[in-house]
């Protein structure tokens, strides 16, 4: 969709660009950037305008509805949200820890789930602007363009994402919001014909994976000035990594490096991660700010994903993906990798490493016949991470001894990264957009630099902060009956329409 451009109601007469929405990402969020007579730019913000509510709406549900429901908020990473609220109820249940045979079939759903998003978004949204151009014709820029262009390249992302989808089907019943986890294991096992179907197609879609990274690093290759300056930010990496450092997208403790690369903290229990995180709230986003505690607010500001993923990790424990991971890490030539861009070619190596990971699962006897549930002592509380597609996922809950939900937080992985994404933005407009004359594909720049991050604007919206609020009724030909407005907390505006009606 074409920006906005409108003159911004300001008092030093700044004008206002919008970009509204933001497109090829998930979920509803615009990008405001306020310029001065002579075209600098004098800020830009990404906002997040939709609002979900998920924290609060679990409240008083009973535990085991949850892991089903919050996979509600997403359509694409919803076995994220099944597995990392399963992981904390794990915890209420006292299943420490599940079955070997419950670990298994949670880990072939979850990187059957990061391999579909990956390849969804590399061939789908992102691969138009790094095939055609970030200026290139705006109605080119899609997949149909891709399709048409570069069908050998669709064909591959579109069964890339199907072999995903598949995996998670056996897996969890359904390609979207399956039931396959339950707190203290799984509800079924794989069965031998979807295991044999899965098996037919590994090596095509090993094949293919390996192509995915190497188109990635072609593409970084043939304009490597553009890839590695485009809109780099500085910033602390976090996630999970297995005990011996090795990369983990299911499980592990939490690690944060420094923008330099130094350890901040290793070894952590994700038990503990109000100790490490903490979250700040902006009047203009309905997306929280994290930081590391042990820097502060100005400091601590971090990034996560893929990017942050492989360097984080010390090693990946399957050598196509390793090997890979090599050659990324030393493109930074001894440097911390901050580009953006990167992180394409960070995501198709995790692809690669999916492939590989899903393959040695087929192979495990346990998937088809071992024991799926575990219990022990009840607990009040629990806590469950997961390496997300996009990042770090955090989900925590407390139960009353009546079985419902009295507590919910969740830190979803496009959360971590919202600092560094609107440095990102601010970064691109000052380079790109700074006293020149504003194009489509100028302010495409920007949309290019949020899409690296492959945000999931429906899993960030959770903070009521101090957003202003308004409530509408309207009456059934249309007219307005009563209005609603808060403007900041504990301050409300009642405006009853003509009929002065009392709305509720």
């Amino acid at each position: 969709m074409s920006p906005t451009l409108e003159t911004a109601a300001h008092p030093q007469g700044l004008r206002r660009v919008a970009i509204d929405p933001v497109s090829r990402i998930e979920g509803h969020g615009k990008v405001t950037i306020l310029l001065d007579a002579e075209g600098h730019v004098q800020q830009v913000r990404l906002h997040i305008v939709e609002f979900r509510g998920f924290e609060k709406f679990i409240e008083g549900r009973p535990y085991w509805e949850v892991p089903v429901m919050v996979q509600r908020l997403c359509g694409i990473c919803p076995v994220s949200h099944h597995l990392a609220a399963s992981k904390a109820f794990d915890r209420v249940v006292g299943a420490l820890p599940v079955t070997p045979a419950a670990e298994k079939i949670r880990r072939l759903m979850h990187y059957g789930q990061v391999m579909q998003s990956h390849a969804l978004h590399f061939f789908h949204l992102a691969s138009p602007d790094l095939l055609f151009g970030f200026d290139s014709e705006v109605n080119r820029r899609n997949i149909v363009g891709i399709a048409q262009a570069h069908p050998d390249v669709a064909k591959k992302g579109v069964l890339l994402r199907k072999f995903g989808q598949e995996v998670i089907r056996a897996t969890a019943g359904k390609r979207v919001h399956g039931t396959g986890s339950v707190p203290g294991g799984v509800n079924k096992h794989v069965s031998p014909q979807d295991r044999a179907l899965l098996q037919r197609d590994l090596a095509q879609m090993l094949a293919w994976a390996q192509d995915a990274v190497h188109i990635a690093r072609q593409l970084h290759a043939q304009n490597a000035s553009l890839y590695d300056s485009f809109g780099v930010c500085r910033a602390n990496m976090l996630s999970l990594v297995r005990a011996d450092g090795a990369l983990d997208l299911y499980d592990g403790v939490i690690r944060a490096r420094d923008a330099a690369g130094k350890i901040i903290f290793d070894g952590a229990s994700d038990q503990g991660y109000l100790d490490l995180i903490e979250e700040e709230v902006k009047p203009w986003s309905y997306m929280k700010f994290p930081f590391l505690r042990s820097m502060g607010r100005e400091r601590g500001g971090y990034r996560v994903g893929p990017l942050a993923r492989l360097q984080n990790c010390d090693f990946v424990p399957t050598p196509l993906a390793e090997a890979q991971r090599r050659e990324f890490v030393a493109s930074g030539k001894g440097e911390t990798i901050h580009a953006p861009l990167a992180y394409h070619w960070a995501r198709m190596v995790e692809l690669l490493h999916c492939v590989e990971v899903i393959a040695a699962l087929l192979d495990d006897p346990d998937i088809l016949s071992g024991e799926l549930m575990a219990s022990g002592q009840r607990r009040r509380s629990g806590v469950g991470v997961i390496e997300a597609p996009r990042g770090t996922l955090i989900h925590h809950y407390e139960v009353g001894d009546d079985d419902l939900v009295t507590m919910c937080n969740l830190i979803v992985s496009t959360t971590h990264n919202n600092q560094a994404m609107n440095e990102a933005v601010r970064s691109v407009a000052r380079e790109y957009l700074d006293g020149c004359e504003l194009t489509e594909g100028l302010l495409n720049h920007i949309e290019v630099a949020i899409r690296a991050y492959d945000p999931c604007l429906s899993c960030a919206t959770h903070a009521l902060g101090e957003m202003p609020l308004e409530v509408a009724l309207i009456g059934p030909e249309g007219e307005l009956l009563d209005r609603v407005a808060r403007s900041r907390p504990g301050e409300l505006r009642h405006d009853p329409g003509s009929s002065g009606a009392s709305g509720s």
